[in-house]
């Protein structure tokens, strides 16, 4: 073989030894998480005096979503006197309004509400929560994003443990009001189950850190202050002040058996545009603090799993070279008459395949999903992540070169599993943006194809899987993305056309 062919094959099979160390994570965490399931967690006491609270709901156009939210927010049964309400409203459009109108309500009702309007976004989510911590009363802070439907109990079942002056901060599982709407948001949620219900627990429990995830949870005001306050120079504030507070000190509870219900997105490039913020913020963090982590004097099992958290999000990049590069490998080695080192690949690619797997079926087995439904949409789970791989390679790459951008938020849409939410979820306003990404990825599922017919024409059947694999989630992210952005288009000039 030439030395460019010895270089490709190299670096092909380093990639695979790199992501098959990554996926064999995922075993780690579901190893600490039945060692440790049984440790529940319970409040060092009960206050003889509940303490005031402050519930902060940082909104920004969300019309659909605000007055659900305010309503559900006035139901937690609380003193009403110890209960404090902050709509902190950034809103530019009719939610302003909407949102008004429901604090005036409530506030007829006897309920302490306020609402805070900022003219100017400086520090997106991360500053209003710090202008509205400015004011609040409460000696905890508890946060909803606008897409929550909180639990009447939520504050009963997680404020006693701060009677523990060590904790700083309580989170509570998120459930889907949208699972069934569509496999996009099936798959989503089969996602998100596997963060909230394995590894949450896992790195809780066996004494790892672990982050708030910017909703759905309760702090300490003062563990807020001793952190360095709410900063917006990630595009993840809660990741990054969790472990600000955790290198302080401060110990975290997780109650995977309170549940806090939202939505997730219905649409392609909304939910594109939500893993990218949430893969360049890690990036960002893991830039910020993983070298005051790894300099500290915590335990060795603590800075590992910090490191693996934080730049899990690094394997995007080598999935597209991995992508690139594996067509080449198996054609240099068919070349060659080499086919038989191809039986090289199956452990890696075995490894990082059954991991996820294994994964996800016990976090569906473990929030009671019985039978075939725990299996039958991981092929489609494995192909969309394998499809989100140039839109969360681009998140990475601007995190490493320090490329800054906004906030974009996530649309929420008010949306449940009715028919009526199917027909219309595309239908809404808010929209997030169409990029070119798209065609890069039918370009690789097209580049794909090729390697599909060349493996089909002779015979290198142990590929065909993990190719096929490849294609499909390229094509069916590739496709979804321009699909629903062109029904939008054509949907808005319609309006256009009746209105005129």
């Amino acid at each position: 073989m030439t030395p460019v062919e010895w270089l490709f094959l190299g670096t092909y099979f380093l990639v695979l030894v790199i992501l098959s160390v990554y996926g064999s994570h995922r075993y780690v965490m579901a190893y600490l998480y039945y060692k440790y399931k049984g440790n529940l967690p319970v409040p060092k006491a009960q206050w003889e005096t509940l303490p005031r609270v402050t519930v902060q709901l940082p909104i920004f156009n969300e019309m659909y979503v605000c007055e659900r939210l305010i309503e559900s927010v006035c139901k937690i049964a609380y003193p009403q006197d110890k209960l404090e309400i902050q709509v902190l409203d950034d809103s530019t459009d009719e939610t302003q309004g909407i949102a008004r109108a429901a604090v005036d309500r409530m506030r007829a009702l006897g309920h302490d509400i306020v609402y805070l309007h900022r003219e100017n976004r400086q520090g997106f989510k991360a500053g209003a929560l710090q202008a509205g911590l400015a004011k609040a009363k409460g000696q905890f802070v508890a946060v909803f994003d606008a897409d929550f439907v909180p639990s009447p109990d939520f504050l009963m079942r997680s404020v006693h443990f701060f009677t523990d002056e060590k904790i700083g901060m309580v989170q509570v599982r998120w459930d889907h009001l949208n699972r069934d709407t569509s496999h996009l948001t099936q798959a989503q949620a089969i996602f998100l189950d596997g963060h909230f219900v394995i590894e949450h627990t896992a790195r809780n429990r066996s004494g790892r850190f672990f982050n708030f995830n910017g909703t759905a949870g309760v702090w300490r005001r003062d563990t807020i202050a001793d952190a360095g306050g709410w900063q917006h120079d990630t595009l993840t504030e809660d990741l990054d002040l969790s472990y600000r507070a955790q290198l302080k000190g401060w110990q975290f509870i997780y109650l995977p058996e309170v549940v806090s219900p939202a939505e997730v997105p219905v649409e392609m490039n909304a939910f594109k545009s939500q893993q990218h913020r949430w893969a360049k913020g890690s990036i960002q963090t893991a830039r910020k603090l993983l070298p005051r982590i790894l300099k500290s004097d915590l335990p060795r099992d603590v800075k590992v799993e910090a490191f693996f958290h934080l730049t899990a999000n690094l394997t995007y990049p080598l999935m597209i070279l991995l992508t690139i590069l594996m067509p080449v490998s198996m054609v240099i080695r068919f070349k060659h008459g080499w086919y038989e080192v191809l039986l090289l690949d199956l452990p890696f690619f075995w490894t990082a395949t059954m991991s996820v797997v294994f994964f996800y079926v016990a976090s569906q087995r473990e929030i009671g999903v019985k039978g075939w439904n725990r299996f039958k949409y991981l092929p489609f789970i494995m192909a969309l992540g394998i499809g989100l791989c140039v839109n969360q390679a681009k998140a990475v790459i601007e995190a490493l070169v320090g490329y800054e951008t906004g906030f974009t938020r996530t649309p929420k849409l008010g949306q449940n599993a009715s028919k009526a939410a199917k027909k219309d979820a595309w239908k809404t306003r808010y929209r997030a943006l169409a990029t070119a990404q798209p065609l890069i990825e039918l370009a690789l599922g097209a580049y794909l194809t090729s390697a599909v017919w060349f493996a089909l024409d002779k015979g290198v059947w142990f590929s065909l899987p993990f190719l096929l694999l490849f294609q499909w989630g390229f094509f069916y992210v590739g496709f979804m993305s321009l699909l629903q952005g062109r029904s939008l288009r054509f949907w808005r000039l319609f309006k256009r056309a009746e209105t005129a």
